[in-house]
């Protein structure tokens, strides 16, 4: 039985059946006081379920610098929850931020783990890789995307990435051509009525998903790459290192060792990206 400390409880939510919110995420919705995650709305109905009276307030990247006092308050005087719309806070949402917060402000961190369609798109996919890769979001630029499937694609690596439906088609087609055609797992609507996990080459998928709809995880299996020789540009392949949630000097030591950049100059790349989410 879970004994609630004041702190940061990260709660891990359904990605689309309710049935998989866990008694003790039920438990942290019950007891706290207030409950920050990205849609009200949709948490609101979870913390009503669990007959909690929790204040909800809305964390987005557009007002997390602001939002982050009053969480933490909440946090050291009793139990805050930080919650996602759909699976494992932190990851590809503004949550990352308020958590790191809260460990420099030295407010206990906990994890209530749970759903995660990383972790649940990987589970189906059947790749035997040593090394799994999370992308988030690439870039919405076909070039710049190209570099980033090109950076972080291997033959001894699993690449996990979100996609929109609107570009998904897109990046099966970009997967096709660059990696020589590896296989895929299309995972489209993760626990939800019209759930839909779909294996086969990227090129065979890129067709039937190029309109479609819903929330989509895509996991490429090993790849080998045609394009070799192409030129990578070390910022885009920087940020997508930092998407993928790589620390500053793994990222700037794969860049460099990837491109011959050097590794100062990557350092302080890296600090000016940081600056421009600040401001």
């Amino acid at each position: 039985m879970t004994s609630w400390h004041p702190g940061l409880y990260v709660v891990a939510t359904p990605l689309g059946n309710l049935e998989d919110l866990s008694d003790r995420a039920k438990e942290a919705f019950r007891v706290a006081t207030l409950v920050a995650a990205e849609d009200t709305r949709v948490t609101g109905r979870l913390v009503r379920a669990a007959r909690g009276t929790a204040r909800l307030v809305s964390l987005t990247e557009f007002n997390v610098r602001e939002r982050t006092p009053e969480v933490l308050a909440a946090a050291g005087n009793g139990v805050a929850v930080l919650a996602s719309d759909a699976g494992t806070p932190g990851v590809s949402d503004p949550g990352a931020r308020l958590v790191a917060a809260a460990h420099a402000a030295g407010v206990r961190v906990v994890p209530i783990p749970g759903p995660s369609a990383l972790a649940a798109a990987v589970s189906v996919a059947g790749f035997d890789a040593p090394v799994v890769v999370f992308a988030g979001f690439l870039s919405r630029k076909r070039g710049e995307r190209r570099a980033q499937l090109t950076a972080l694609a291997g033959r001894d690596r699993v690449v996990v990435c979100f996609e929109s439906p609107a570009r998904v088609g897109g990046l099966l087609a970009d997967t096709a051509e660059l990696l020589d055609d590896p296989e895929v797992v299309v995972c489209r609507e993760l626990t939800k009525i019209h759930e839909e996990v779909v294996r086969g080459r990227s090129s065979e998928l890129a067709g039937r998903f190029r309109e479609t709809r819903g929330e989509i995880t895509v996991v490429i299996g090993p790849a080998e790459f045609r394009a070799e020789g192409t030129p990578i540009e070390p910022s885009v392949l920087l940020q997508a290192f930092r998407r993928a949630g790589a620390r500053r000097a793994a990222a700037a030591g794969e860049v460099a060792r990837l491109t011959g950049a050097d590794r100062s100059a990557l350092y302080a790349l890296w600090e000016d990206a940081a600056g421009d989410v600040e401001r």
